[in-house]
Formats: C-alpha cells, structure tokens, sequence
C-alpha cells in the first residue's frame, strides 16, 4: 500500500521541541527528495524543509531556519524533524510527502500546537 504516516505531534509550549516522524511505503520514500509541509485553518499548505533523497542536503523556509532541523533513514524509509524553539506561529497540521509533493500521497498529518 502506497502510503506517508506522520506522527509525534502534540501541545508544547513556547520554546519547547517536539520531533515529528514519518514513515513512507518503499515506492513513495526510495530515491525521492522529501520534505515537511504544514497548513493552519484558511491558509494553504507551505513548504517547510527538504532532503535529498541521499540526505546530503537540505534546505528550511526562513521561518525555521536554525530552530528545524529534517534528516532521514533510507533503510528504514523515514523522515524526521526535530523542531527547537518553538513559537506559537508553528502552530500547524504537519504532512510529510515527496519534494515537490505529490497530491496522491498526501497523509492525515500530525497536530502540533504551540501554547502555553
């Protein structure tokens, strides 16, 4: 089955971390750069980061930069992101998928809320 779970979301607060995880069907992950988006209520879905398909590289938004960090584990088909410093403006429903993205492969996303 072709399919992208995300999962590790949840309520922290302000300046706090959480790591996000995603795991992909072999077809989806294997040779493709990744990447995490997220969407807020009434506002499109926006990139976030990306990850070549061997990992050497990536790349983050500007309003993440130095605070997300994503990786991946190609024998285990999954990506990561580690976010640090939290701020109540990431605050989103967070979907990993292929870079750019596939509509197909979009996935139910996990909750992160960022509040005190």
């Amino acid at each position: 089955q072709v399919q992208l779970v995300e999962s590790g979301g949840g309520l922290v607060q302000p300046g706090g971390s959480l790591r996000l995880s995603c795991a992909a069907s072999g077809s989806i992950f294997s040779g493709a750069d990744m990447g995490w988006y997220r969407q807020t209520p009434g506002k499109e879905r926006e990139f976030v980061a990306s990850i070549s398909s061997s990992g050497e590289y990536t790349y983050y938004v500007s309003t993440v930069k130095g605070r997300f960090t994503i990786s991946r584990d190609n024998d285990k088909n999954t990506v990561s992101l580690q976010m640090n410093s939290l701020r109540p403006e990431d605050t989103a429903l967070y979907y990993c998928n292929r870079n750019p993205p596939v509509g197909r492969y979009w996935g139910q996303g996990t909750q992160v809320t960022v509040s005190s």
